[in-house]
Order: C-alpha cells, then structure tokens, then sequence
C-alpha cells in the first residue's frame, strides 16, 4: 500500500505541471483522495465488508466529487486531473498509467449482473467530458478525446474523437517506441492532440478531395477527346475548393 502511494503522488507530478509541492498534492488534489480511498475500499470489498466499502465510497464522493465504486479494479500510477463529475462503475477495469479528466463517466449500459463496464488498458488518456459505455474494451495507449461518445472497441495506440466515437488517428511504430522510451512523450492534455479533426468533417473533405480529383481527370478526358475530333458538351461545373469543412 505505501508503494502504491508514492506511486500515485509521483505520477501526479509527471502528468500536472501544476503540482508544485509533496504536501500540495497530498492536502488538495481531490483525485489523489478519491484513488487513496478508492483502495480502501476496495480492500473491504474484496473481503466481504461491502456494506462498509459502500459507506466509505459515498463518503469519499461527498468530500471529492469523484464517484469510484468499492468492486472497480484499478492499476497503479492512476491519475484524475481536477476530477469532478468523474465516475466509475462497479465492474470496471482500468490498467497501469491511466489518466481520467474532469466529467468522465465509464459506466454500464445493461442492468444484467456481470461485466457492463469498460476495460481500459495500460496508458489510456480519457479526456474531460468523455463517456465510454458498455463492456467494451479500450487499447493500449488509446486517447480518447474531450466529450466522445464511445460505445465500441477501440484498438491499441488509437485516438477516438465525435459522437459515436470514431478513429481519427492510430499510434506508429516509432511513436509506440517513444512512449516506451519516456512515458511523457507525446502526452497530451485533456485527451487532445494537434491533428485529431472532427471526423465528420475529416471524412467529407476526403470525398470533396475525391470529386476534384475526378472532375480534374474528366477535364483532361474532354480535352484529349476534342483534340482527337470528337466534340464534348461544355457546362460550367461549380468549383467546390469553397465548401471545405473546418476542423477547428
């Protein structure tokens, strides 16, 4: 247990720049509480004082803001940043080096007994506001991007984004080496990374590229076929560079 403290402060300050001291951490950062609780709990809970390991947890949610169930399975060096609205339901799993930000909801999507929670694997970044439903399983390393929606698997190194979560971005050899080199590499606040577009627009402005490209290839056709004799119908077609999607 004393290992897993110091496990849990020490991440803090690799991951929040604006951690300054060791008792700052220890007597303010509700995350760092709702975690060192939450292992309480689920102590008492492993051992059949699942009474106490409830009272206990909704204690810990009235102080923290931070609602962990007692029977939630969660690694070592797990930080929430900021925290509130968090929750975590009951059959939950979560890996070793997992960041959760404010407004993160992993819960169920079933009233069956048994598995109706997210896994989430070694390395995962849930942005604020995401919500991941269901007994679905999110990969390695994934990030998961502010207010998504995600209710299917996401694969290894992945960056989802949108309402339902789509892959906007999947992690390379080289930056998989990174991260194993230094764990901070590439890290980014609040699920987020520079080239994550709304795939939405991601996707349209694909098929806009797709149109121009074709319209470039029929005009060099009606050319070659004029210069050949044959004689094309001209019409003037609508220049569509203007109806580009935004992605900021």
């Amino acid at each position: 247990m004393i290992n897993l403290i110091q496990e849990d402060i020490a991440c803090v300050f690799e991951r929040d720049p604006a951690a300054q001291t060791l008792w700052e951490v220890v007597f303010v950062y509700p995350g760092f509480h709702a975690i060192l609780i939450h292992r309480v709990c689920h102590r008492l809970w492993s051992k059949g004082f699942k009474f106490i390991a409830n009272f206990i947890a909704h204690i810990s949610r009235w102080l923290t803001g931070i609602e962990i169930h007692p029977g939630a399975v969660i690694g070592r060096r797990f930080f929430i940043d900021h925290g509130m609205g968090v929750v975590i339901g009951e059959t939950t799993i979560i890996g070793d080096d997992c960041t959760l930000y404010h407004g993160v909801t992993l819960g169920g999507t079933s009233w069956d007994k048994g598995k109706r929670h997210p896994t989430l694997k070694n390395g995962v970044v849930v942005g604020a506001g995401a919500k991941i439903l269901g007994p679905i399983e999110i990969g390695e390393n994934a990030r998961v991007g502010s207010n998504s929606v995600i209710i299917r698997p996401v694969p290894d190194g992945a960056t989802v984004v949108g309402i339902p979560g789509r892959v906007v971005g999947a992690q390379d050899a080289q930056s998989a080496e990174r991260t194993k080199i230094a764990n901070k590499m590439g890290f980014d606040a609040y699920g987020t990374t520079a080239d994550s577009p709304d795939p939405v627009a991601y996707a349209i402005n694909h098929m806009l590229d797709h149109i121009q490209l074709m319209d470039k290839q029929m005009q060099d056709m009606k050319q070659a076929m004029n210069s050949a004799g044959i004689k094309c119908k001209h019409e003037e077609i609508p220049d569509l560079h203007d109806c580009e999607l935004g992605k900021e």
